[in-house]
């Protein structure tokens, strides 16, 4: 196995001032050594994952890290700065930067290495001692674990640096494998000669099971060690608080492994034992249910879903953001305590980052945010689905098939206008889940599954009632707020089974059913009406000015929340069986307005091909089609890597298109499609027009704002990606 880092990779002396720029400055030296194939296209790699969640961690520490097919072989380099570097850490910038390359199919055991460095940093004297580093070669010998700190030798200190680099493939179960071991001795990598190691070794011949067994077999005969949380028969009077922890992170590498070692380190503190289950690249090893039945709470700290939730209903749960089980450990275990003692728990398992609440740091905005968010994900497909059957059934039996009788009761085989009554019908019964999915999605991202059966039964009334999409809102929100305060209550440990399934639906139902019906459903439904033909008696300058403002929402995250607020916004007026006009307008602008970002990247790049990068032109080349089926989303890859470029043109262009559509009377009835339902608008040749301006407007912003960027003599303009460079000035004003 080649050495991951040697000399060249190290730069005791980065200069530069930005994170783009010093991780071009380290990424150059991959390039340099071959680990490296495409310079820009790694980058564009790393950028994407930094736009994900900032790689800045508290203590002066940046790890910028990515898994991109650019990569041959599992790579790290190091960068010490002088004067530090911004990464989004909340104790200000970076002055040691670890830029963690791995190839996109790269084995199991690279990874986990890697992820031992990731819980070295956690090490104190680890990083003290890169930080009095005379030379790159006493940096490298550090990193790989050739020498040691001068406190690292002790097995107290939770894991010596030697083991990132001597470990070998023992390394590449023991990360993971480590974690069901005793908390009380050292993490992943302990000090030759504990019973962490000796189990650490036996896991890299054995099988997922056999692991599990030999942890636990460890951890018993170990008599000084913490009472094992896979020994419950333990007298409880003398045993410590026990807590489980999941954690996980996008590219599974780097934050993974830091939480869990700051999770770990923070239970030996607090004398409460804390056991951490990995989810990260290399796989994961599931904890043993002993030890997860033992237990007495439970911490996530994930951004990405965590797998196989269930295991841990029905216990106090924190759920947060792994950054916050690296940042903040201590105040997640007096959380957990603090609920424990309340006796609360979940009915059930966890939501993701998508439907979390999020961060108990967040402001109630931001989980206001990914509440809707939650709804409108789920609800999508059914639009896209019911939307499209609609506007086949109108494209084969015309805008009178609205009005045929049941397919139950009429369908004849050899009859066209049988199967176009036959999709028609089909979309309105998926375009009739809309208002009942939002709603029980919303609460769904609020409670997690207790939070569905009173969602669903909020939307169904806000249907019943006319109540439209502001009732599918107030009743999800309602019945996710109604769970979430059911399920704070004290509940005796007897009565914990029943709550999810039987308890919280019947009580959350029944109050969530009184409010729609009797107190807020009238008024709402009033509001809706009010809302309706507002926009049904919109002409002139103000239909033009809804239509841009339409359009510039769809272009300024491309797929984003605010797209999704247009999006659901146009979709609402068309989910019945007669939308009216202004409906239909609205629907055609935000359609067009979608469009124009990835067709005006793909544009750019093949009438200005040489200020785009390698990867970018292969991008454009699929962008064309991507923008031609209304996927906006296809012109992300151009702004992750040159956002105050594509961003505000797209926007431009965007808002252009949304107001030439309303000013035609561009009309449409299906909530998707692109070009391909291009039948189904009214004024089609104008829509198109539309459509084609916003490009170019966009495609010329783009490629001027691109070609006045100053570059450094020698600046090539392939260079050309977004990311900022050492090579290049900043832009012209």
């Amino acid at each position: 196995m080649s050495e991951m880092i040697t000399a060249d990779l190290v730069d005791l002396d980065l200069s530069a001032d930005t994170k783009e720029a010093a991780a071009r400055a380290l990424a150059e030296r991959m390039v340099a050594k071959g680990r490296v194939t495409d310079l820009d296209g790694f980058l564009a790699d790393v950028a994407a994952r930094e736009a994900q969640m900032p790689t800045g961690l508290d203590g002066g520490i940046g790890i910028p890290h990515c898994r991109s097919a650019h990569v041959t072989e599992p790579t790290l380099a190091f960068g010490r700065s002088a004067d530090g570097v911004d990464f989004g850490a909340p104790d200000g910038p970076a002055d040691l930067i670890f830029l963690i390359a791995a190839p996109a199919g790269a084995d199991d055991a690279h990874l986990t290495i890697l992820s031992s460095l990731a819980r070295q940093l956690m090490n104190a004297e680890f990083t003290t001692a890169l930080r009095s580093a005379q030379d790159a070669e006493t940096a490298t010998a550090l990193i790989r674990g050739d020498a040691r700190t001068d406190t690292a030798s002790s097995a107290d200190t939770g894991g010596s640096a030697a083991d990132v680099g001597t470990q070998g493939d023992a390394g590449a179960e023991g990360t993971s494998e480590n974690t069901a071991a005793s908390p009380g001795a050292a993490s992943a990598g302990a000090a030759a000669g504990s019973t962490t190691e000796t189990v650490t070794t036996e896991t890299v011949t054995s099988t997922a099971e056999e692991t599990a067994t030999a942890a636990t077999s460890a951890e018993s005969e170990e008599s000084e060690a913490p009472a094992s949380l896979a020994s419950p028969a333990s007298p409880s009077a003398a045993r410590p608080f026990r807590i489980v922890a999941v954690t996980s992170c996008p590219t599974g590498i780097a934050h993974t492994y830091m939480a869990a070692e700051s999770l770990e380190n923070a239970g030996r503190d607090a004398g409460v034992e804390v056991v951490v289950e990995t989810q990260g690249s290399a796989g994961f090893t599931r904890l043993d249910p002993g030890v997860i039945a033992a237990a007495d709470g439970v911490i996530f700290a994930h951004d990405v879903p965590v797998r196989d939730k269930d295991r841990f209903a029905g216990k106090p749960t924190v759920d947060v953001g792994v950054k916050a089980g690296i940042n903040r450990p201590g105040a997640l275990i007096s959380e957990v305590q603090e609920k424990a003692e309340r006796g609360e728990a979940t009915g059930g398992t966890a939501p993701t980052p998508v439907e979390r609440s999020g961060d108990t740091a967040e402001g109630y905005g931001t989980k206001l945010r990914k509440w809707l968010m939650s709804g409108v994900s789920y609800m999508v497909p059914f639009v896209a689905a019911g939307g499209l059957l609609i506007a086949l059934g109108f494209a084969i039996g015309g805008y009178q098939i609205n009005k045929a009788p049941s397919v139950m009761d009429h369908f004849v085989w050899t009859q066209t206008d049988s199967w176009a009554a036959l999709l028609f019908q089909i979309g309105g019964v998926a375009f009739g889940f809309l208002i009942p999915v939002l709603a029980g999605y919303i609460a769904y991202g609020m409670a997690d599954r207790p939070g569905l059966v009173p969602g669903f039964v909020g939307g169904a009334i806000a249907l019943t009632i006319n109540a439209g999409f502001l009732g599918a809102l107030a009743a999800g929100l309602i019945a996710g707020g109604v769970v979430m305060a059911i399920q704070k209550a004290r509940i005796p440990a007897a009565l914990r089974g029943i709550m999810p399934v039987v308890v919280i639906p019947l009580i959350s139902s029944a109050i969530v059913g009184f409010l729609m019906f009797v107190v807020i459903g009238k008024p709402i439904a009033s509001a809706q009406k009010a809302m309706t033909d507002w926009l049904n008696g919109l002409t002139g300058s103000n239909a033009i000015l809804l239509g841009a403002l339409l359009g510039l929402m769809m272009c300024f995250d491309l797929g984003g929340p605010v797209n999704k607020v247009a999006y659901t916004f146009a979709t609402a007026g068309i989910a019945v069986a007669s939308p009216s006009d202004s409906a239909m307008k609205i629907m055609a602008a935000v359609m067009a307005a979608g469009m124009v970002p990835p067709l005006a990247m793909a544009l750019a790049t093949t009438v200005r091909g040489k200020l785009f990068n390698r990867t970018e032109r292969e991008n454009g080349k699929a962008a064309w089609v991507l923008g031609a089926s209304f996927i906006t989303e296809g012109a992300i890859p151009f702004a992750a890597a040159d956002p105050l470029r594509v961003i505000p043109s797209s926007m431009v262009g965007g808002a252009i298109t949304g107001g030439l559509s309303m000013a035609f009377g561009a009309t449409l009835r299906a909530p998707h499609g692109g070009i391909f339902v291009v039948p189904l608008i009214g004024n089609p040749f104008l829509y198109l027009i539309a459509i084609a301006a916003g490009v170019c407007v966009t495609t010329a912003l783009v490629v001027v704002l691109k070609s006045t960027r100053r570059q450094a003599p020698g600046g090539s303009a392939d260079d050309a990606g977004g990311a900022t460079a050492e090579k290049r000035q900043p832009i012209a004003a």
